[in-house]
């Protein structure tokens, strides 16, 4: 895990508080609609959230056992976990403002970025089998410097299809996308999209000047 994580309290229960105040907010549908959060995403959330509540909740109290203190670490590695990849796919993004992020308890974006110009570099995937209804990416340079700082995002482009739908041929037939500094991550998908073929490509994108299309790669999802 990048040691990108100074946003998140280092004690337990003020990762609870953080939680669970971005649950209070999630819970509006208009949010989710408007975030562009899948709502089995955050029933996952919510439901790692409960559990890491509850044993933090024995852990702290004469119930303790090696067990439970352990149960206790597992459960916080799951919902740290799962905050990190909330931030990074849906909060680093529009359409939410400066405020909303002071809201969810994140910093605002730096208003004045330094400008590094348009991609140099080509990308393309390469795609993994990670768990249940996931896939691993790996970000593979194709051509040009990765050390360019124009080269420091990705745009990760995909399209669920169905048995038997119309396959896709090109990537600007893909309809959905998310931002990552990383070149190693999750695409996470619904639960009932296990066994359709996922689409995707990828896009090395900075400031929200895209570079070129990658090639179009696909996967069975898990």
């Amino acid at each position: 895990m990048p040691n990108t994580t100074h946003w998140l309290p280092g004690k337990r229960s003020d990762q609870i508080a953080m939680c669970r105040n971005w649950i209070t907010i999630m819970t509006d549908p208009e949010v989710l609609t408007n975030w562009g959060i899948p709502p089995a995403q955050f029933t996952e959330l919510s439901s790692l959230f409960t559990a890491a509540e509850a044993l933090l909740e024995k852990a702290q109290s004469n119930e303790r056992t090696p067990v439970i203190t352990e149960q206790c670490r597992e459960a916080f590695a799951g919902l740290t976990e799962k905050m990190r990849f909330f931030k990074g796919h849906y909060f680093l993004t529009p359409p939410l403002t400066g405020a909303d992020l002071i809201n969810l308890g994140l910093k605002p974006h730096d208003a004045k970025p330094t400008p590094t110009g348009k991609p140099t570099a080509e990308a393309a995937l390469d795609i993994f089998l990670a768990g249940r209804h996931e896939l691993g990416i790996r970000i593979v340079y194709v051509s040009g410097n990765p050390e360019d700082k124009a080269n420091k995002g990705y745009r990760i482009w995909y399209k669920v299809v169905p048995p038997g739908g119309a396959p896709v041929t090109s990537p600007k037939e893909l309809n959905q996308s998310f931002f990552t500094r990383r070149k190693k991550d999750l695409v996470v998908f619904d639960y009932e999209d296990s066994a359709k073929t996922a689409y995707l490509a990828v896009q090395i994108e900075n400031d929200g000047i895209k570079g070129e299309w990658g090639p179009l790669v696909s996967a069975v999802i898990p």
